[in-house]
């Protein structure tokens, strides 16, 4: 079983059908996933953006590291879900779509990145969290820690340009109403 022949029969469950028939539930479930992602890259930024020493350098990086990693955690399984919602109503087209891929593979790094950093780095926060600059290893993670995230969220803006037909169901007076095109070099008007 291929990875486009699940992409097709995701595409036929209920949950799909009920989400491309409906003029609401595609708009809710964008709606909702694009909140918890700025909640997750804020979130993320918030603590980045205190180890590369630009903002909150005399809070202690632990306490920071407290208060914004549960918001972090839930909002990405907030977005996860929401996105997955989504996924369903055009899998073979999402599966296919390159911003889609490349907004996985930066997840998939920043994972990498994220773990990496906890395993080597984070362990000896008692030594740099407070009074001193964290340790170029620190810095490193967290400037890559921004990057990738940018580029989901770049990714997955572009995703939304990528697909050929936006999502809802089609009118059958209008049914190229999904279909957007750009015409070039003429005067209508």
């Amino acid at each position: 079983m291929s990875i486009l022949s699940i992409a097709r029969w995701i595409e036929t469950t209920a949950l799909a059908q009920a989400i491309s028939q409906s003029a609401w539930m595609f708009p809710a479930a964008e709606t909702i996933h694009v909140i918890a992602i700025a909640l997750v890259v804020g979130s993320i930024a918030m603590l980045d953006l205190r180890l590369l020493g630009v903002s909150w350098t005399r809070r202690p990086i632990t306490e920071i590291a407290t208060e914004v990693l549960p918001w972090t955690w839930i909002s990405f399984g907030i977005a996860a879900v929401a996105g997955a919602v989504m996924f369903t109503s055009a899998a073979e087209k999402y599966i296919t779509d390159l911003p889609f891929q490349l907004k996985f593979v930066l997840m998939f790094l920043a994972g990498v990145n994220m773990a990496a950093f906890h395993h080597f780095t984070y362990r000896n926060v008692a030594q740099w969290d407070q009074g001193v600059s964290p340790p170029r290893a620190a810095k490193i993670a967290a400037a890559l820690s921004l990057v990738f995230w940018v580029g989901v969220v770049t990714c997955g803006r572009l995703v939304s340009f990528s697909i050929e037909n936006q999502f809802g169901p089609v009118s059958a007076a209008d049914p190229s109403a999904h279909t957007y095109s750009l015409s070039v070099g003429s005067n209508s008007g």
